[in-house]
């Protein structure tokens, strides 16, 4: 294919041609007056001139056209999954990309959207579609056309920010008047005092259905807190405690409707984080020693725990008659602290404590009972432990772990993890355990127990217990059989992790979820899922995982390090995902706790109409009856509308690209010179006659 033509490229300034012109204009029309011989040669002689100073040329373009380009997008998004609409995807694909293909001049460009994918909200059908046409100019786009369930997440705003003048349209899967139930959540509180309550709000909406009510069941972290009936499309609001810190993930299912599309959206997702306002730690020292001061950096640097102090300061060889309250710098509360308030501590330490007479027997009782209902004690013990003012010969019998045989072992050892302590959450992993003997400054006194009956995680020469950790009631209990952590503390031969075992072992006894001996729990990264299961067994059961749209998969663990089994897998899907062992329930979200992707999933042609009638386009459903129908496709090279009753349209470029150029001079070289001296010889032959 190639183009002829004229340029001119004058010799002089444009403005000299057009004066020299007009002035031959002139003289022609003087000489035509007069009636001169001639005119006619003069003037043609006069043109030449002047079209030599314009020097024009002849151009020749050798050009190839460059087809149009359609794009088709195909939505691969998970609400494609209910029904048939992926089988009427599947047909309309095929019959439309025939029909394209018998268009000359047109090249298609194929591209599915809108996968299920962990870092993605929403089906995103433009973005794709802006993908697949970023290498191809405005001028060479025929049109779009998307095969959707019309449920878009990314739909400009006009029909400019397209970036191309054609049109768009929308063939809509699915059926009209397809009947859901969903819940709407309207009240979705981010965080929670825990011991407190929180208000969740929701709705539930029957789409294509008559209103009625449903039954609805509300859970956290998979224990079922309430069920009731309520009305569609009221607005319904419900309390909900928290009773740990970090994710209380809170669910709202409302049960199916009859004939529904799915109930994949009959579920709504809250995902609350328990905050502790104020973690109260009482410590009680028996007297002043080294190791004090340890305990009270620990907990004052935390600035979550409020820490209430006291130390005995009359040590017990200096006892006398005279009565506590004229020795005592500031008034020791005890009735307040152990029996009015006592229930208001998360924690309470006895740090190297004796029975002195401060306390009376009825106070210890109290605290054993507090455990029992749910408390935390810790008795850090030095010798006084194992003498005749124990505070196990009390009413903390009971409840402490160990019993000391009355004798200590002052000796250099290094403390060492048992087994189940390289399994135990508290102790497992600590820096510097893993060598042989462990990478730690020792310590030089322990005080030798008898008939210990909870879990020793650390041991000392001989194997003796050094940290026993156990349950009483609904509480726990630690006893740490040693006065010499600080030590670690005051970095003595290199020290050791006190702050780390420390705050373990503190926040094990307030029960944080984290440090529990058995839990399942699932950890999200970018794609991959982890299936943790934290124990002390030698062994775990299979864990069954539930995706959001219902399917499951059994997981075999396997051993990761002491006391932790793991399985990861690559998850696409959107949503709330479960992992049961029979025993435990875990629970999390990947991505947000309600995709949009299936908040409303019954099809519309709504969404995509407006930005489709703009660009010229439409947007039509596909299904017709039992049987699809798929439009034709015609190829329109001019006009502004591009659909039809049963036809769609694509707006075909005339674009090419140049392959070569050639140009001729007129008034250059021999022929120019041939020109001007023949125009000049047929005037002197003229006036010659």
């Amino acid at each position: 294919m190639f183009n002829l033509g004229i340029a001119f490229t004058p010799l002089v300034p444009a403005y000299v041609v057009w004066a020299g012109f007009a002035a031959a204009v002139l003289i022609s029309i003087l000489l035509l007056l007069a009636r001169g011989r001639g005119v006619l040669m003069r003037a043609i002689a006069m043109t030449l001139m002047v079209l030599a100073l314009a020097n024009p040329s002849f151009t020749r373009e050798d050009r190839d056209p460059i087809p149009s380009v359609a794009a088709v997008i195909v939505d691969k998004s998970p609400s494609q999954d209910f029904g048939d609409r992926n089988a009427q995807t599947k047909e309309a694909l095929a019959t439309l990309t025939e029909r394209l293909k018998r268009i000359p001049g047109l090249e298609v460009r194929v591209a599915d959207a809108g996968e299920a994918d962990g870092d993605n909200d929403g089906t995103k059908l433009f973005s794709a579609l802006t993908s697949t046409l970023s290498d191809v100019p405005p001028d060479r786009i025929a049109g779009a056309i998307l095969i959707t369930d019309g449920r878009v997440h990314d739909v400009p705003a006009n029909v400019a920010a397209l970036g191309f003048a054609a049109p768009l349209h929308a063939l809509i899967t699915g059926h009209a008047n397809e009947i859901d139930r969903r819940i709407v959540l309207t009240e979705t509180p981010r965080f929670g005092i825990v011991g407190q309550s929180q208000t969740i709000g929701f709705r539930i909406e029957d789409q294509g259905a008559k209103i009625g009510a449903a039954e609805v069941t509300v859970r956290r972290d998979g224990e079922v807190l309430e069920k009731r009936v309520v009305t569609v499309h009221t607005d319904i609001k419900v309390k909900v405690p928290i009773p740990h810190a970090g994710p209380n993930i809170v669910e709202v299912e409302a049960s199916p409707l009859e004939g529904e599309l799915t109930p994949v959206n009959n579920r709504a997702v809250v995902s609350i984080d328990g905050v502790r306002d104020k973690l109260r730690v009482l410590l009680v020292s028996g007297e002043p020693h080294a190791g004090e001061r340890t305990w009270r950096n620990l907990l004052k640097s935390d600035a979550s725990v409020d820490l209430v102090h006291f130390t005995i300061l009359r040590p017990p060889e200096k006892q006398d008659g005279t009565p506590i309250n004229e020795l005592s710098l500031i008034a020791f509360p005890t009735r307040e602290l152990f029996q009015q308030k006592i229930k208001q501590f998360q924690l309470i330490i006895f740090d190297r404590y004796a029975r002195q007479g401060v306390l009376p027997t009825a106070y210890f009782d109290n605290i054993a009972q507090y455990v029992r209902n749910g408390g935390a004690f810790l008795a850090a013990a030095g010798p006084e432990y194992a003498g005749p003012t124990s505070i196990w010969r009390t009413p903390l019998d009971v409840i402490l772990p160990a019993e000391p045989s009355g004798e200590t072992t002052e000796k250099p050892f290094i403390p060492e993890l048992t087994a189940l302590g390289r399994r135990h959450p508290v102790t497992r992993g600590l820096q510097g355990s893993q060598f042989n003997p462990p990478h730690w400054s020792p310590w030089f006194r322990i005080v030798d127990t008898r008939r210990v009956t909870g879990t020793t995680v650390m041991d000392g020469p001989d194997g003796k217990p050094l940290l026993v950790l156990a349950r009483a009631g609904e509480g726990r209990v630690g006893l740490l059989l040693s006065d010499h952590i600080w030590l670690w503390a005051r970095g003595f031969e290199g020290g050791g992790p006190h702050l780390d075992l420390l705050r373990r072992l503190s926040h094990w006894l307030m029960k944080q979820p984290d440090l529990e001996e058995e839990a399942l729990r699932l950890f999200v990264r970018g794609h991959d899922l982890t299936v943790q299961r934290q124990t002390m067994a030698d062994s775990v059961s299979p864990v069954t995982l539930t995706s959001p749209t219902g399917k499951t998969q059994v997981l075999k663990l396997q051993a990761a390090e002491p006391g932790v089994w793991r399985s990861t897998l690559s998850v696409k899907e959107l949503g709330l995902w479960r992992a049961t062992d029979g025993k435990l329930t875990a629970l999390t979200n990947v991505g947000p706790a309600n995709p949009r992707e299936f908040q409303e999933v019954t099809s519309t042609t709504d969404v995509l109409r407006a930005i489709a009638d703009a660009s010229g386009g439409s947007a039509r459903r596909l299904a017709s009856g039992n049987s699809i129908s798929v439009p034709r496709v015609i190829p329109v090279r001019g006009g502004t509308t591009f659909k039809g009753e049963d036809w769609i349209g694509l707006k075909m470029r005339d674009v090419s690209v140049v392959r070569g150029i050639g140009v001729l001079p007129i008034f250059s070289g021999l022929i120019g010179l041939l020109l001007l001296l023949g125009s000049l010889a047929g005037t002197w032959a003229r006036e010659g006659r």
